[in-house]
């Protein structure tokens, strides 16, 4: 099954994974706490604007991933202190769905999120998965890996993640089932202390 792009999220561990017919050459590089999605030396030219942005930003609140330019407002409201809920509705909200051919959801979410956030009822680290869509935007407090990406599975659902290191849950959205994948990247920790690490398919 081809479901695009997707993220999976929970308290202590998160992936962003890139899956492309249509771009498939595109790598994940990792730079101080942030995963940046990009052509690979080798791609063809594009002026799309949905092929290049960060999909994972470190923030001493959270770790945010996604799947486009919304991943930076989200990582800036969280360091300006909003709470986890709403640093992610409100970037969703205001960009809206990506406005090409199929109205691709935007998609995210935040690992991590301290448990004094008024956004979490955990006891330890929280997380928030979201999306907006055509119809819908959709934000919910996650207590375990929840999935939700760009098409088919464009509701957040409970995803079997057994990964618990960042390597290893990007490897693992990497090799799931889901159908052509390009790159993906991995997050675990909690606020303040977060590890991050990439996957090519290498």
């Amino acid at each position: 099954m081809y479901v695009g792009r997707f993220v999976v999220v929970g308290p202590e561990v998160g992936a962003y994974r890139v899956s492309s017919r249509s771009f498939p050459n595109r790598q994940a590089v990792q730079r101080d706490g942030t995963v940046t999605v990009e052509p690979t030396p080798d791609a063809p030219e594009t002026d799309n604007p949905y092929i290049s942005y960060n999909g994972v930003r470190v923030t001493e609140r959270g770790a945010v991933v996604g799947n486009g330019s919304h991943v930076d407002p989200i990582a800036e409201k969280l360091e300006l202190g909003y709470p986890a809920r709403d640093a992610l509705a409100e970037p969703l909200l205001s960009l809206d769905f990506e406005k090409d051919d199929y109205d691709t959801p935007r998609i995210a979410g935040i690992v991590g999120v301290d448990a004094e956030d008024p956004t979490t009822n955990a006891d330890g680290p929280g997380a928030v998965v979201g999306t907006v869509r055509r119809d819908a935007l959709l934000v919910e407090e996650v207590t375990e890996p929840t999935l939700v990406a760009t098409y088919e599975e464009d509701s957040p659902t409970a995803f079997d993640l057994d990964a618990t290191a960042a390597e290893a849950a990007a490897r693992e959205v990497y090799d799931h089932e889901f159908e052509h994948a390009v790159c993906a990247a991995g997050v675990n920790g909690a606020a303040g202390d977060f590890d991050v690490s990439v996957y090519n398919g290498e």
